[in-house]
């Protein structure tokens, strides 16, 4: 693969990025990671409205349009928390949960102050995400995946983003905040997600290339024969 952009990540979100690229680092062989996928705005790509009313809706919506705008193969999520006595709720408003998007603080904190007097019995949670590929002009997939936990009464850890910090997965005594990265991308909902998606971005990316290697004119040229 060239040293150009080759995959664009349908996000401004710099955490997302970060972990999308420690997740591909060393599955694709040839692929600079820290080059040749980039995100939305580096791309150019215009900001996608989120009119999907699912997880897979979105992160197909935002997939499609990033690979139609910049000719790349694009990949996209829509992930949020679904807190069990909130009926799956924020769910895909996890974003914008306190009504401005990506005010993280702003979010767990409200949502803390919903759940204050939720006992821990009932404070079953899950972290949810939708990995969408999409190719321009062909190849569309979506791979889904849930990080299931419960929500402490308060944050902890100074790692990941969003709700990372008051999500305990089950099993684990520690938030996904207190998690290394390592650790966090080999549980979380987003690392199983993409990781289902690797084999179909592998093939799109292959396939890419190959037809960057066909001159433009090649479809003019007369047989050979």
């Amino acid at each position: 693969m060239s040293g150009n952009p080759v995959l664009v990540l349908a996000t401004r979100n710099q955490g997302k990025l970060r972990e999308l690229r420690d997740l591909l680092r060393g599955q694709i062989p040839g692929l600079d990671v820290d080059t040749q996928v980039i995100d939305a705005e580096s791309a150019g790509a215009p900001d996608v409205a989120e009119t999907g009313t699912t997880f897979a809706e979105n992160s197909l919506l935002k997939a499609r349009a990033v690979a139609e705008a910049t000719g790349l193969v694009a990949i996209a999520d829509d992930s949020g928390l679904a807190v069990d006595v909130l009926g799956g709720a924020p769910g895909i408003f996890s974003a914008r949960w306190a009504g401005t998007h990506g005010n993280d603080a702003a979010n767990l904190q409200l949502l803390l102050d919903q759940l204050s007097d939720i006992g821990e019995e009932h404070r079953g949670a899950a972290f949810v995400c939708a990995a969408a590929l999409a190719v321009p002009g062909g190849t569309e997939h979506v791979e889904s995946a849930r990080l299931e936990g419960t929500l402490l009464t308060g944050p902890r850890g100074s790692g990941g983003f969003g709700y990372d910090p008051i999500l305990r997965p089950a099993g684990l005594e520690v938030s996904c905040a207190e998690l290394t990265a390592e650790e966090k991308n080999a549980i979380s909902h987003r690392g199983q997600a993409f990781r289902a998606l690797l084999p179909h971005i592998v093939a799109a990316l292959k396939d890419a290339a190959l037809k960057d290697a066909v001159p433009d004119d090649a479809d003019a040229r007369p047989d050979a024969g």
